[in-house]
């Protein structure tokens, strides 16, 4: 067909070993292959000029002919070699060679094909803001398949087993033909396992698994938080015969708690104070997920304040110092009122009203913003 330098067609030196030839067709044959061109003369006449190109370099004789004669060497009209000739490399087998790696089988008819998997399952698990932080043995069911025990498996009635599959030959795929080239795909009788059944199980009908809920025990790391994720490997679900199981990823929720919120390593929580604490100051009990611990609340202390207590929050899954727990004071408001506390708390603060505004030195500063504000406004 093409009368250019082969050693030129595929970009390699007259040196090349079979591995540099092979990875220069690969390239050329990837660019021009006609699935990627379609209705493309120009990339078909390439791909064909490759592929003869390396047909001929691929082979010892062929190439040593070519290297000393040329083209006349190997043109069969001329007596050469024919670049499909006998003893020359067909091209099935250099296709199969070639992109073996690209479509899954390896070249020649036996064991070319990988195992296949089972499906991978996910199971959603909610726990409490404690065994999040403390970690936790949950116990779990998980309904899946899981291999039939009567067949260990295989899928073939106990005292039989599966036979190569005759079809493929065992290989577990077939080379199909089309046109000017193969390609290679699984299958489609033994789907890829080389085997076929002859004398099904009955209870899973040849299928080599069965339908189960299957209960596991899942340790789970203290510091979990929500989002995070434990892979039991092997747990997942069965695929049948010829198949390894998939694996269970086990997704962690933590539940909202009643006092604690969580952020990170770090623990919030609000305490509400008397009126009379928040002025007078005093010590209060205040939860921690590791116990009670006291709070010293000190004079004039306002709403919203947030004290720390270093080390009081949760410790990281992956190691390092724990984080802080964070506690913010309500100043809470007296409700129900009798009629005697409410004349008291008339004369307190009747007291404050003294003309001295240090009582309540945020509300001084408010007013005098409002009041530049609305001096601004009528300007």
């Amino acid at each position: 067909m093409s009368k250019r330098d082969y050693y030129e067609i595929l970009g390699v030196s007259k040196g090349a070993d079979e591995a540099e030839l092979k990875k220069a067709y690969r390239r050329l044959a990837m660019k021009y292959h006609p699935d990627r061109n379609p209705d493309s003369k120009e990339a078909e006449d390439k791909f064909k000029e490759a592929k003869e190109a390396f047909d001929i370099l691929s082979d010892p004789q062929k190439r040593q002919a070519y290297d000393q004669f040329g083209h006349a060497g190997v043109d069969p009209s001329q007596g050469g070699f024919g670049g499909g000739g006998a003893g020359g490399a067909s091209f099935s087998d250099i296709f199969g060679d070639v992109f073996g790696d690209i479509f899954g089988g390896a070249r020649g008819g036996g064991g070319g094909h990988r195992a296949r998997r089972g499906a991978d399952l996910r199971y959603n698990l909610e726990l409490s803001l404690e065994e999040a932080v403390h970690g936790t043995q949950a116990k779990i069911h998980v309904p899946t398949y899981v291999n039939c025990e009567t067949c260990d498996g295989s899928g073939a009635k106990k005292g039989s087993k599966p036979v190569t599959c005759d079809m493929c030959g065992g290989a577990g795929q077939v080379r199909m033909q089309q046109g000017f080239f193969s390609i290679q795909q699984t299958c489609p009788q033994c789907h890829g396992q080389g085997t076929t059944i002859k004398d099904p199980c009955s209870p899973c009908h040849g299928q080599g698994r069965i339908k189960k809920e299957k209960t596991l025990q899942v340790k789970v790391p203290a510091g979990v938080d929500t989002g995070d994720r434990i892979r039991l490997s092997g747990e997942g679900e069965a695929g049948g015969p010829g198949t390894v199981p998939g694996d269970l990823y086990v997704q962690i929720h933590v539940k909202n708690h009643p006092i604690f919120q969580r952020d990170g390593d770090d623990l919030y929580c609000e305490v509400p104070i008397s009126f009379s604490t928040a002025c007078l100051g005093g010590e209060l009990e205040v939860p921690t997920l590791d116990g009670r611990v006291k709070l010293k609340v000190p004079v004039e202390t306002q709403s919203g304040k947030l004290f720390r207590l270093r080390g009081k929050g949760v410790t990281p899954m992956r190691g390092g110092a724990a984080g802080d727990l964070y506690c913010k004071v309500a100043v809470e408001t007296p409700v129900s009122l009798n009629k005697q506390q409410k004349e008291l708390l008339r004369q307190f603060e009747n007291s404050l009203k003294d003309g001295n505004s240090r009582h309540s030195p945020k509300a001084k500063s408010w007013f005098e913003g409002v009041k530049d504000f609305w001096e601004g406004m009528t300007k």
